[in-house]
């Protein structure tokens, strides 16, 4: 046992008081569905752990006509099911719905979810494996072991691991902003700015600072949330990670030609990743089989499969392809 402290402030200003005095290491507690597993594997140990889940600040959910607004502490069933983004942003439903179990998604909070470390076997396989974002300097092992799930964009030479994420990579498509806060005061983060690639130091995974905390995601309203989908390829169904994922927008004008298209890749990448490319490539053509996977091919064009994960380039390509349909047949009801 690991004995830390437990701090439990009232409000948002008392959790930014407490991370401002807080010891180098300090965790903030919200849903707990990551952290728990990392304490009890020993990849975390906190000194402290701030505890914020109670706080009603951070649980509002605003669904206005200019944006969307859901506070930090929202729970992820909570926002999955809420009726105007079942309606009007299906991506963003669909990626909570197909993140985890109803227990999880019921504990588990939205902005807690951006945070979720790796599950790459080497990082949570324990000290006799070399991780370079558990033990910088170590080594990967991924590099040479089993490297099948891994990532096919975004990687370096020190780290090859996935970001495991639905949520990010529905938002990320959708040009989400981060309000957060730390004892500097307020900013705004784009989501795109949030998480970092591997580069030379794996063991950075965003550009918060250890003092600051997550207040809201806000999402601009578009027209384009009508015609989209969050499309999700597994080994199995149901609670597992994605081999490959997209979450895929567009618009389309009286002539059937895209007009504003989206594109974010899940399960491929060290980070939320967006294709921007692939859009550029659909907007302004007809959407048919034959765009839509030439926009798939482009989103893979840099990939740089590992050894035994190269079959996931075309499954990506594939995966691709039929959400752009999909997201299509949703545009032209």
């Amino acid at each position: 046992m690991r004995s830390f402290a437990y701090v439990v402030p009232d409000t948002v200003a008392g959790a930014v008081d407490a991370l401002a005095v807080a010891e180098p290491g300090t965790r903030i507690l919200a849903g707990g569905t990551t952290l728990y597993d990392l304490m009890k594997l020993g990849i975390e140990a906190p000194p402290a752990v701030i505890d914020i889940h109670r706080l009603a600040e951070l649980t509002e959910i605003s669904t206005g006509e200019g944006e969307l607004s859901f506070g930090a502490g929202a729970r992820m069933a909570e926002v999955a099911d809420h009726p105007v983004v079942r309606r009007d942003y299906p991506a963003l439903s669909e990626s909570l719905w197909r993140a985890a179990s109803q227990q999880l998604r019921n504990m588990a909070t939205v902005g807690g979810n951006l945070l979720q470390r790796t599950r790459c076997g080497y990082f949570r396989g324990g000290a006799e494996f070399p991780c370079n974002k558990r033990n910088p300097g170590s080594g990967c092992a991924a590099l040479e072991g089993l490297d099948r799930t891994h990532a096919l964009l975004g990687t370096s030479d020190t780290c090859i691991a996935t970001y495991p994420g639905d949520w990010a990579v529905a938002l990320i498509a959708f040009d989400a902003e981060l309000d957060v806060v730390g004892p500097a005061g307020e900013r705004t983060l784009p989501l795109g700015e949030l998480h970092v690639e591997p580069g030379d130091n794996p063991l950075l995974e965003h550009t918060l600072a250890p003092d600051e905390l997550i207040l809201r995601i806000r999402i601009p309203a578009t027209p384009a949330g009508r015609g989209s989908t969050y499309h999700k390829i597994r080994d199995r169904e149901s609670y597992a990670f994605a081999l490959t994922s997209a979450a895929t927008a567009v618009t389309l004008d009286a002539q059937g030609l895209v007009t504003d298209c989206r594109i974010g890749l899940g399960g491929v990448a060290t980070r939320p990743w967006r294709a921007t490319a692939a859009e550029r490539s659909l907007t302004g053509e007809q959407l048919t089989v034959e765009t839509a996977r030439r926009a798939g091919e482009v989103a893979f064009a840099d990939a740089r499969p590992p050894r035994t994960g190269a079959f996931r380039v075309e499954l990506g390509i594939r995966t691709v392809t039929d959400a752009l349909l999909t997201a299509g047949k949703r545009a032209a009801r």
